[in-house]
């Protein structure tokens, strides 16, 4: 917080313990520079120093402790030993609270609740609301909800530890309020658009996988660990003191911003209610789904910014759940990671993909009309040996082609792992039982390329040959929900 020196002003250097971010340094200055005589505030967080150029006398460090106790942070001529005051066995606690909710999502997703609602671009906007409901108690709860989480403490810590809970819900209102506004106008965008606009697999994948690392380093952040602790998602310093005044110190645009920009979030649930934006060939439906759909999260991820900013005010339970928090945002970065490593290709397989290909260059372009000849048996011999394969665990041969069948839902696939033989053409029969916005398009990487896309009711098909022996995943095309392919001799 900048105010003119003037001719005669002089400086002196103190040392601040307990600031780690932007918005602490924004807070220090503007409450430093109110002081007597004091004519700029410069705070360094990384260094512990803060510069202050005055007129007359300095102020007292006495002064400068009770001007900012409340707000966590204490002064000194001196540099403080300790700027971080990390306890690993602080952890523990933290992290068996974040097991038990852990383990809670995960059974949720594994019941497949997802699929109690399937929507198309004719649906009614109650039916797209609880769409967007449900996505609120998944993944976007994972990913814009772990967000959310990631971002309160910080967003907490821009405004006086005396203002208002209303004032400081301020951030949260802001961002969902930007939520709200770009997905009506963007699902308008696209409604107009039809079907000119879509992201690329491997570009979604991207996008997400680098908004999972900036979430793993600010969950490290809350978890306490030092080399973290000064990590900060925000505008340059220089411009959040334009954008912010004493009035309204944290300023508005950041978060609305940040709400707004999660329309490009790649999550499953919101590029389906995307893409019926697109068919729907309609700016007023596009932007009415859009809406609709973002309206049915909003519950969940008020409840996550609005409860953790209760409990982070919460001297007693502050520490303890913002290890907790921590913990569930390191959670859901690696998760998603995880799932679009998988949706890149780029998981590790069982095992990696070794063994002998069996097949030269031209069996890979087999097709059903003409299937290339195998050097392991002609097609008589592989259709002999059909009988043989089913005692094995190995599917049926019919017409040359092994013919597998499996059982698509939210909650999974059924069977999850099934064995094939290496370079015999296989026929993958997929019958969808009620998948939902995540898992209604299965990929296999390593198998072949594109996805097979899934609808109520019906059963797909997909054909390819196998060319190395080794266990090799497939999944949903957001990779959250997997399974096995086991191809052998």
């Amino acid at each position: 917080m900048s105010k003119s020196r003037g001719p005669h002003a002089q400086e002196r250097i103190y040392f601040v313990r307990g600031a780690h971010c932007p918005s602490c340094e924004l807070l220090i200055e503007r409450k430093v520079s109110q002081l007597p005589g004091v004519r700029t505030v410069h705070v360094s967080a990384r260094s512990g120093r803060v510069v202050v150029h005055y007129a007359g006398s300095a102020p007292a460090v006495a002064a400068l402790n009770k001007l900012l106790s409340n707000d966590g942070y204490l002064f000194g001529d001196e540099p403080f030993a300790s700027q971080d005051g990390f306890r690993p066995a602080a952890l523990l606690p933290a992290l068996l609270v974040a097991g038990v909710l852990i383990a809670a999502f995960l059974l949720l997703e594994k019941m497949g609740l997802s699929g109690l609602v399937n929507v198309n671009a004719t649906s009614s906007l109650p039916a797209l609301f609880a769409f967007g409901v449900l996505a609120g108690l998944s993944s976007c709860a994972a990913l814009v909800g772990g967000m959310v989480l990631s971002l309160s403490r910080q967003w907490l810590e821009a405004y006086p530890s005396d203002a208002s809970f209303a004032r400081k819900a301020e951030p949260h209102l802001l961002f969902n309020a930007g939520r709200l506004l770009s997905y009506a106008l963007l699902g308008a965008l696209l409604g107009s658009l039809g079907g000119l606009f879509q992201l690329s697999q491997a570009l979604s994948a991207i996008v997400v996988v680098v908004v999972a690392l900036l979430m793993l380093v600010l969950g490290l952040q809350m978890l306490g660990i030092p080399p973290f602790n000064r990590f900060q998602l925000a505008l340059p310093k220089f411009i959040t003191r334009r954008i912010s005044n004493e009035q309204r110190f944290a300023g508005r645009t950041m978060p609305f911003i940040l709400g707004a920009l999660t329309f490009f979030l790649p999550c499953g649930f919101t590029l389906t209610a995307q893409s019926l934006a697109l068919l729907s060939g309609n700016p007023w439906r596009g932007g009415l789904i859009m809406l609709t759909f973002a309206l049915g999260t909003l519950p969940m991820l008020l409840t996550i910014g609005l409860s953790s900013m209760r409990l982070l005010q919460t001297r007693s339970v502050a520490p303890l759940f913002s290890r907790v928090a921590g913990a569930l945002v390191l959670f859901f970065a690696l998760w998603t990671i995880q799932a679009r490593l998988n949706v890149m290709g780029l998981a590790i397989p069982v095992s990696a993909g070794a063994g002998a290909s069996v097949a030269a260059a031209p069996v890979a372009q087999a097709t059903p009309s003409a299937p290339a000849k195998q050097p392991t048996a002609t097609s008589t011999g592989v259709q002999a040996a059909g009988d043989a394969a089913l005692q094995k665990g190995l599917p049926p041969i019919v017409d040359g082609k092994q013919v597998v069948k499996t059982v698509a839902s939210a909650s999974g696939y059924e069977p999850r792992t099934f064995k094939i033989r290496v370079g015999i053409p296989v026929r993958w029969e997929i019958t969808d039982q009620g998948t939902s916005g995540c898992t209604n398009a299965v990929i296999a990487p390593s198998m072949f390329q594109g996805r097979i896309p899934l609808r109520y009711g019906e059963t797909s098909t997909k054909e390819f040959t196998p060319l190395k022996v080794g266990t090799f995943r497939y999944s949903c095309w957001m990779g959250m929900v997997t399974g096995r392919i086991q191809v052998v001799q």
